[in-house]
């Protein structure tokens, strides 16, 4: 039905997340709408980043160096480490302002039915880190699923026999929420996370 490039266009998209057939056949068209120059710096960008980006050996963020620069930058409190599942995870804390310490990338969550274990994640690297550098908490930023919680779980048993104070951020009601539309497992850890005021 397509010529060849654009047949080929169309099925390369599709390998992007969240793209189905017919979101792919809009971008590809769309693509060819724009001038030459637009689409060669789309693919110079998407090859630059392929090339250029790595993990930092530390933490295991996304980064352009090594180590990344947060693990580099002076002003960071390094005796706390964050442990977040990927890098998008990192950066939703960051944004906030608020985390001054480390961070550390699992690279994903333990997930049995998909054949990811402990020995699939950075764990083993975790655990070097916090045995050999002077950690004095470890919190866990994971999502609250199955998975995420079968992590957490699987962390906190751990890191409490290496001595490390382990906390996990609080789950709770979104600013704004209402209660009457939230699921009965975030009221639970909303009156779990609660606080004195």
């Amino acid at each position: 039905m397509y010529t060849r490039p654009l047949a080929r266009l169309i099925e390369e998209l599709q390998h992007l997340p969240g793209i189905g057939p017919k979101t792919a056949q809009r971008l590809a068209f769309h693509l060819l709408k724009r001038p030459r120059p637009e689409a060669r710096q789309l693919a110079q960008a998407i090859v630059e980043a392929t090339e250029q980006i790595g993990v930092c050996s530390r933490c295991f963020n996304l980064s352009a160096e090594d180590p990344c620069s947060l693990c580099s930058q002076t002003g960071r409190q390094f005796e706390q480490i964050c442990v977040v599942a990927e890098p998008r995870d990192l950066v939703a804390i960051e944004r906030t302002r608020e985390y001054k310490g480390l961070y550390h990338v699992l690279g994903g969550l333990i997930n049995p039915m998909e054949g990811i274990g402990p020995e699939q994640l950075r764990i083993k690297e975790l655990f070097n880190r916090v045995g050999t550098e002077e950690i004095k908490e470890v919190i866990l930023a994971i999502n609250p699923s199955v998975e995420g919680e079968m992590t957490t779980l699987f962390l906190g048993k751990n890191l409490k026999v290496l001595g490390a104070r382990v906390t996990r951020i609080a789950f709770g009601l979104p600013v704004g929420g209402d209660l009457e539309y939230a699921d009965e497992m975030t009221l639970a850890r909303a009156l779990e996370g609660r606080r004195e005021i």
